[in-house]
């Protein structure tokens, strides 16, 4: 099984292509595509038949996938983005902003 240093709620920022530079907060993992959502970025529109959650039907927005690669964490501490590393503190396994070196 994969390991994606990107979770859900994590606070990212686009780093390449259409989007760069847009923030917002991870929705959903997709751990076999490595993608994820991230709300309120990478916004399509979508043509959805009437139904009864939605009645009226019609075009909506919604958010599509983006590559993890294209996503870096941002930093709690200093607001910039970070990378991400893993370390053993207190006997626990726990992700380690590399800028900082605070636990995320």
């Amino acid at each position: 099984m994969k390991k994606l240093k990107i979770k859900t709620g994590d606070q990212v920022r686009v780093i390449a292509g259409d989007h760069k530079g847009s923030e917002g907060k991870v929705m959903r993992v997709d751990i076999a595509k490595n993608k994820a959502i991230v709300e309120g970025v990478n916004m399509v529109s979508k043509h959805e038949k009437p139904s009864a959650k939605n009645p009226q039907g019609g075009i909506v927005q919604k958010e599509a996938l983006l590559h993890v690669s294209n996503l870096s964490l941002i930093d709690a501490k200093s607001g910039d983005t970070t990378r991400i590393g893993y370390e053993v503190r207190d006997g626990k396994k726990v992700r380690v902003s590399k800028k900082s070196n605070e636990v995320i």
